[in-house]
């Protein structure tokens, strides 16, 4: 459950989150976290599938490994484990919550929480980025700064992911910094939050390489067919 939670909040914080209705969208991005610059690592590849209200997100550069289903129309959620050939059916409404927590606690730090407490600016140098011309934006809050980068190129914007956004809890725990970004006119390819903790700066970087529109298949907000439905265990709900 914490690390499912810990993957919806990093969407929400660190890339996009959504797609609008009835506008399907498959996109790759690599998050990159740092403390006091040093990176921990080489990052961590993800491909996410929308449409409409369903979610599917599979960590790693492979695709076909363990994924997390997300069924806003349905109220379910599944955990999918390719090697096992079974599907677990989790507690969609204690995940909801467990992320409306984390989203707390990470609205507490970066002082979002507020409308009227964030600022925004433009940054001077554009980019190019998974083959798009975005423009840059730096959201400042309390000890935290982001820095967006977003395109108009594609047909879609913040304003489309207000559903996950409040399933989340990002409209309320970072109502400010949500506010702001609704303010930005485009897709964000890329996003950079650097937030100070006890003196020392955290920073997560998630960039998206490559972003596809069109249809998804049903099949992949689904349990696979042949796969063993199980339910969640008491231990994993904790």
């Amino acid at each position: 459950m914490e690390v499912l939670s810990g993957a919806l909040v990093g969407l929400v914080l660190a890339g996009p989150a959504s797609a609008a209705a009835r506008r399907d969208v498959y996109f790759e991005q690599t998050v990159v976290t740092s403390a006091e610059g040093r990176p921990a690592g080489p990052g961590v590849v993800s491909q996410v599938w929308y449409s409409g209200r369903k979610m599917r997100l599979e960590v790693g550069a492979a695709v076909g490994g363990p994924a997390f289903i997300l069924r806003l129309d349905t109220g379910k959620a599944y955990r999918v484990d390719p090697g096992a050939k079974t599907v677990t059916a989790m507690d969609a409404e204690r995940l909801r919550a467990r992320s409306h927590m984390d989203l707390s606690m990470a609205g507490d730090l970066m002082g979002g929480d507020e409308e009227g407490s964030v600022r925004t600016a433009a940054l001077r140098t554009p980019r190019t980025i998974a083959g798009y011309a975005c423009r840059g934006y730096r959201i400042t809050s309390g000890s935290a700064v982001l820095d967006v980068y977003v395109t108009e190129a594609l047909p879609m914007g913040i304003e489309a992911f207000t559903e996950f956004l409040e399933w989340s809890g990002a409209s309320e725990s970072l109502a400010g910094i949500v506010a702001e970004l609704r303010k930005l006119r485009g897709f964000p390819l890329e996003t950079r939050s650097r937030i100070t903790v006890l003196g020392k700066v955290q920073e997560t970087r998630s960039t998206v390489t490559k972003v596809k529109l069109g249809p998804q298949p049903a099949s992949l907000f689904e349990p696979p067919q042949g796969f063993r439905v199980v339910a969640e265990a008491p231990e994993e709900q904790e």
